[in-house]
């Protein structure tokens, strides 16, 4: 393994998204990668293999890489003995990576390590991504994951949703982005009770009425998820505002 301050020659196993920026952003912090590889590769004369597979890959990938570097996988839900028998870290960045790539700079990254050398591996890799890294247990790997998609994978269900029954009005996505942007700022800011804004927690039970009546007639099969959000915000509403000490 090389110094501290640099993971040393680090391969990228996984073509896709992920990869691809992984491997893109490490090589312009200055770290000789190799890859990104196809699946099933195994890199020869590197000191971190970093696989970025899907989650019922790993294994497969993990067990055809000679052992002798580190290896590690990029899963947030996944736990390290999916990476036996290797000397293995866990390096999850908590960002959504679309299709033309992404931003890793200012994002939290989750790391684990079956050794101190090997979760010292994981750190090194976060700061060349210019990443804040905290430490996750495999006991709270799926909770963890969960609450990633929930704030980002269901946010845009609820997001499209929103955008279809906006159109059935002739309004376009680009109307409802300012309002959204406002709402993540607020909840960012203070949390969601004091960010909470609207007919529920206002009380106006007949506005609701309405908006469900018109969910019911334009866009129908929204309507149970119309109906799972309203019972939501109204126990958020019933929540006490936290006054800061």
């Amino acid at each position: 393994m090389h110094t501290p301050l640099s993971p040393g020659r680090c391969a990228v196993v996984g073509a896709g998204r992920l990869g691809t920026a992984l491997a893109d952003t490490l090589t312009a912090a200055g770290v000789e990668v190799v890859g990104p590889l196809g699946r099933g590769a195994d890199p020869q004369g590197c000191d971190v293999v970093l696989l970025c597979v899907p989650d019922a890959e790993i294994a497969r990938a993990a067990a055809a890489v000679t052992p002798g570097p580190l290896v590690g996988h990029c899963s947030g839900a996944t736990g390290l003995a999916a990476l036996a028998p290797h000397e293995a870290f866990g390096l999850h960045p908590l960002m959504t990576v679309p299709a033309d790539g992404a931003d890793f700079a200012g994002a939290s990254c989750a790391v684990a390590g079956t050794t101190d050398r090997a979760l010292a591996a994981a750190h090194v890799l976060a700061e060349q991504l210019r990443m804040t890294a905290f430490a996750i247990d495999d006991a709270d790997r799926p909770a963890y994951h969960a609450a990633a998609s929930i704030a980002s994978n269901f946010l845009l269900a609820v997001e499209d949703a929103a955008e279809r029954l906006a159109a059935t009005t002739g309004a376009g996505r680009d109307l409802l982005v300012p309002l959204v942007r406002a709402t993540v700022d607020n909840w960012a800011a203070t949390g969601a009770r004091p960010a909470l804004t609207g007919p529920i927690v206002r009380g106006d039970a007949e506005t609701v009425a309405r908006q469900r009546a018109a969910v019911a007639e334009r866009t129908p099969d929204l309507l149970p998820l119309f109906d799972a959000l309203a019972t939501a915000t109204r126990a958020l509403a019933d929540r006490p505002v936290e006054v800061p000490a």
